[in-house]
C-alpha cells in the first residue's frame, strides 16, 4: 500500500463549480476516458463515482468485475487499501472529541513493547512521522502474507525492531504505524475498529463498508495482475489479517464518495476534525510533503484537494476531493498493474472540473485592479464592484486614510500579479504589488469568479 498518488490538474484556475448533472458530451467522454485507459493497460474493470456541485452525478462500472459477474455493478465492492487510513485517523479524532484520548498521548500509554512507544505520539502514527518500519514496502504479496495474521503478530514482527529515526524528525510511509494506532483505537473504544466505524461513520452516511477480508468469492470483483506485458491473470489474495486499520475497508466507490461529501461539507464529524486531517504535518525544519492525518492536502494550479491511493492484491483505488470545488472523482480497478486509476482520475477531475480562467480574464482583472487602485487613491470607489462585505469594511473612515496615505507617493509606477491566482472560501484570490519611487505596497484581493465577478476584499497593505 502505497503513498498518495499527487493528482496532475491542468494548469489553470477556475471558478466553483454549479451544481449540475454531466452533459451527454461530458458523460461521452468519461466513458472513453475509462474505455482508453483500461484498453491501454489490460486492466479489467473500473468502478467510477463522481460528485459535482456537492451530489454525485455519475456512478457506473466498466468491463470484468469477475467471472461470477456478468455485468459489471455499480454497487461492487472493491477493496480501498490505504484510502482506508482517513477512516482510522477519523476515529481517533472523533475519540479524541469524547476525551477518551489525546493525539499527543504516547504509544505507551496503551500498548506496551512498542519500539520508541514512551516517545511515538498517536499523531505521529497517523501522520507517518513515527519511525516504525513499514511492514508493506513492497508492490506485491511477500512470502509471510500467504499466511494469515492478526494485528499483534504484524507489532511482533516489525513495530519492535528498531526504528527507522527519530519519532518527529522525518516522513515516511508506514502501515506498521496505522496498525498500532488501530489497536489503540479498540482498546481506548472497547471494540473493533470496523464496528466503531459502522456505529459512528457508515451507518450515518449509507455507507455498506465490510472488511477486505470478506469481499471474495461469488459476487465480488477479482483482482488482477500482470508480470510485466504478459497476461493479465488471477491474483491470489493475501491470507486474512494483514490490512487491518492500515486498510482493511472494501466498499462501492459511490459510497467512497459519499464520504467525500461530508468532507466537502463539513458534516459528521466537527469541521476541527476535518480541518486537522487536512493539516499537513511539518518536520523540525520546516518542511512538508502535505500529508496530514490519513490523507494528502495540497493545493495545484488553483485548486486546492484532499486525495489517497490505496493499493491491495490484485486492486488500485485513487479518492481525490476539491473542497471548494464541491467536486470529487473515485476510481476503484481490479488490477494492481499500470496506473489506470490515476489516469482515469486525472483526465475526469480536468473535464468536471469549472472552465479555466483564461489570459484574457486575467488581463481583465488587472486592468480592473488597477483601475480600483487607483479611485482609492482619490478616495473614491465604485461601489457596484464591491460585495456588501465589501462596501461595508470601506467605511468614509476607510476611504479617507486609503487617499491621505496614497496619494502622496506620486503615480506607481508598476502593477504586477506576484502569484497565480487560487481559489479560497468560494472566491479568487489575487496578489498585486506595486511599485513607486521610493516604496512598494501589496495589493491583496479576492473575487468572485469570472471576468466581471465584484471584489470582496480589496487591502491595500505596505509592502517591502
Amino acid at each position: 500500500m502505497k503513498p498518495g498518488w499527487l493528482l496532475p490538474i491542468f494548469a489553470t484556475v477556475a471558478a466553483p463549480a454549479a451544481a449540475q448533472d454531466l452533459t451527454p458530451a461530458e458523460t461521452a467522454r468519461i466513458n472513453a476516458i475509462v474505455a482508453q485507459s483500461l484498453a491501454r493497460t489490460g486492466v479489467p474493470s473500473a468502478s467510477v463515482a463522481i460528485v459535482r456541485g456537492g451530489r454525485i452525478v455519475f456512478a457506473k462500472a466498466y468491463g470484468k468485475q469477475s467471472d461470477t459477474i456478468p455485468v459489471a455493478r455499480t454497487d461492487a465492492k472493491y477493496p480501498i487499501a490505504s484510502v482506508s487510513k482517513q477512516f482510522t485517523a477519523a476515529a481517533a479524532l472523533l475519540l479524541e472529541d469524547e476525551g477518551k484520548l489525546s493525539l499527543d498521548d504516547t504509544v505507551a500509554k496503551y500498548l506496551p513493547g512498542i519500539s520508541g512507544g514512551d516517545r511515538i505520539t498517536i499523531r505521529q502514527l497517523l501522520s507517518h512521522t513515527s519511525g516504525l518500519q513499514d511492514y508493506w514496502p513492497q508492490d506485491y504479496s511477500f512470502a509471510a502474507m500467504s499466511n494469515p495474521t492478526t494485528p499483534q503478530g504484524i507489532i511482533d514482527r516489525w513495530a519492535k525492531n528498531p526504528l527507522d529515526f527519530a519519532p518527529g524528525t522525518q516522513w515516511q510511509y508506514s502501515n506498521t504505524g496505522y496498525v498500532v494506532a488501530g489497536m489503540i483505537i479498540e482498546k481506548v473504544a472497547g471494540m473493533p475498529l470496523l464496528d466503531f466505524l459502522r456505529a459512528r461513520v457508515f451507518t450515518p452516511l449509507g455507507i455498506a463498508a465490510i472488511d477486505q477480508d470478506l469481499a471474495t468469492g461469488s459476487g465480488f470483483p477479482n483482482g488482477y495482475h500482470r508480470y510485466a506485458l504478459g497476461p493479465v491473470r488471477v491474483a491470489q489474495p493475501a491470507a486474512p489479517g494483514w490490512l487491518y486499520a492500515a486498510g482493511e475497508l472494501a466498499m462501492s466507490a459511490s459510497d467512497l464518495a459519499k464520504w467525500d461529501i461530508a468532507r466537502m461539507n463539513r458534516t459528521l464529524l466537527p469541521a476541527d476534525d476535518w480541518a486537522a486531517q487536512e493539516t499537513p504535518v511539518r518536520l523540525p525544519d520546516g518542511s512538508t510533503n502535505g500529508y496530514g492525518l490519513g490523507v494528502y492536502a495540497k493545493e495545484q494550479d488553483g485548486h486546492a484537494y484532499v486525495e489517497h491511493s490505496g493499493e491491495a492484491v490484485g486492486f488500485l483505488s485513487q479518492n481525490t476531493v476539491f473542497p471548494d470545488d464541491k467536486a470529487a472523482v473515485v476510481v476503484l480497478v481490479n488490477g494492481d498493474f499500470g496506473d489506470a486509476q490515476g489516469k482515469i482520475a486525472s483526465q475526469i477531475a480536468a473535464l468536471i472540473l469549472p472552465p479555466p480562467t483564461t489570459i484574457a480574464t486575467e488581463a481583465t482583472r488587472a486592468k480592473q485592479a488597477r483601475a480600483i487602485f487607483d479611485a482609492l487613491r482619490t478616495g473614491t470607489l465604485d461601489r457596484a464592484t464591491m460585495t456588501d462585505d465589501a462596501n461595508y469594511y470601506f467605511t468614509p473612515t476607510a476611504l479617507a486614510d486609503y487617499k491621505t496615505s496614497l496619494a502622496p507617493l506620486g503615480e506607481p509606477r508598476s502593477f504586477e500579479l506576484v502569484r497565480p491566482p487560487r481559489l479560497r472560501g468560494g472566491f479568487v484570490n489575487r496578489n498585486y504589488r506595486v511599485t513607486f519611487a521610493n516604496r512598494a505596497v501589496n495589493v491583496v484581493t479576492y473575487a468572485e469568479p469570472g471576468e466581471h465577478g465584484r471584489y470582496e476584499q480589496f487591502l491595500i497593505m505596505p509592502g517591502e
